[in-house]
């Protein structure tokens, strides 16, 4: 009802940042009693990258039944019916439009991207709110980008709190524009995923992206390693854990460096070089959101035993992990799929 009362008031009452801060000041106050996991429902959990392995991990809990939506989000009939049908006590919605082979997709795919990650989005979580289930959205941290108040390297992140600035994809645009109102839903957790990592060379890794490319910015990124973090998704939402949450390991970490660490851990024969964000633009058609987001209230409010290393400390244990992950599927030592091998490098 408060947010409803809010969106009507006249726009000189209230500037649109004011606006936004009272909605998020209330709803704020508002948290869901946390009910025992027993039966969790995920979205994107069929063909999706990160509802997956959410799949996966789940199904190492005995005490917790998995159901993988068949529903399409954006029709509401079908999945009120579904929910109806399973009774769950949670929902994972890891079902959204990223694009293929990536975001650029979206800036001529607009209303699909819509139809996904906005109105399947709001779908799902006012229906949850609707049955009293509690909901994980597993959101995205590209919505911002380094500013005079937040400059790359000083380690000054954005927080929960701060209004999304970054406009320059058609993607982050529709997350942008879902944050606020996913704020206003009392049972709904959103997490700021950025850059997700996994312990292989699958092809959503922010790694694999990267090592496929001719050339890469270098610039301090938070990222999420996978690992580590999608336990801890699955701790919060046990804990009952409301509202936004940058959801990335603490710190940041630049291409560079990551890539430094593919050649020390994966193929030291590797190589690679460097261009400016002007010169990305030319070879890219939406823009690329470059940020740090602080991890202030994700590290206070983890549930109790949640191990969450910093970036670069989770980083090296991701490669020792991928390396050992390469060598049982025969990928390593010398057996690289083509896709991944570099012409020597020029003399």
């Amino acid at each position: 009802f408060f947010c409803h009362f809010i969106s009507l008031l006249p726009a000189s009452y209230l500037s649109r940042e004011k606006l936004i801060t009272v909605v998020l000041l209330y709803c704020s106050s508002i948290m869901s009693e946390a009910k025992p996991m027993t039966r969790v429902l995920i979205y994107g959990g069929k063909t999706g990258w990160i509802g997956g392995m959410m799949a996966d991990l789940i199904k190492k809990h005995d005490d917790i039944e998995l159901f993988l939506g068949d529903a399409r989000l954006e029709n509401r009939e079908t999945v009120a019916k579904e929910l109806d049908t399973i009774q769950p006590s949670h929902v994972l919605n890891a079902a959204g439009i990223t694009g293929r082979p990536n975001i650029d997709w979206c800036e001529t795919h607009k209303p699909e991207t819509i139809r996904t990650n906005v109105i399947g989005t709001l779908n799902l979580v006012d229906l949850c709110y609707e049955r009293n289930v509690h909901c994980t959205v597993y959101a995205t941290g590209c919505i911002f980008e380094y500013d005079d108040e937040h400059p790359l390297g000083s380690g000054i992140g954005f927080t929960e709190e701060d209004v999304p600035n970054f406009a320059g994809s058609f993607y982050s645009q529709t997350k942008g524009y879902m944050e606020p109102m996913l704020k206003c839903y009392p049972n709904a957790l959103i997490l700021r995923v950025r850059m997700p990592v996994s312990d292989d060379l699958f092809h959503r890794n922010f790694v694999t992206k990267i090592v496929k490319y001719e050339k890469v910015v270098n610039i301090p990124n938070s990222m999420t390693i996978l690992h580590e973090m999608l336990p801890a998704s699955l701790a919060m939402a046990k804990a009952g854990l409301t509202g936004v949450y940058n959801f990335t390991n603490p710190g940041v970490i630049s291409h560079n460096e990551v890539l430094d660490l593919y050649i020390k851990y994966i193929d030291p024969t590797y190589h690679y070089s460097n261009f400016t964000v002007e010169e990305q633009a030319n070879v890219i058609v939406a823009g690329r959101s470059n940020n740090e987001l602080d991890t202030t209230k994700l590290m206070r409010d983890m549930p109790e035993g949640v191990v969450i290393h910093d970036i670069h400390t989770a980083y090296e244990l991701c490669f020792q992990r991928m390396k050992e992950n390469l060598e049982k599927m025969g990928w390593l030592p010398d057996n690289m799929p083509e896709e991944f091998k570099r012409a020597p490098k020029a003399a």
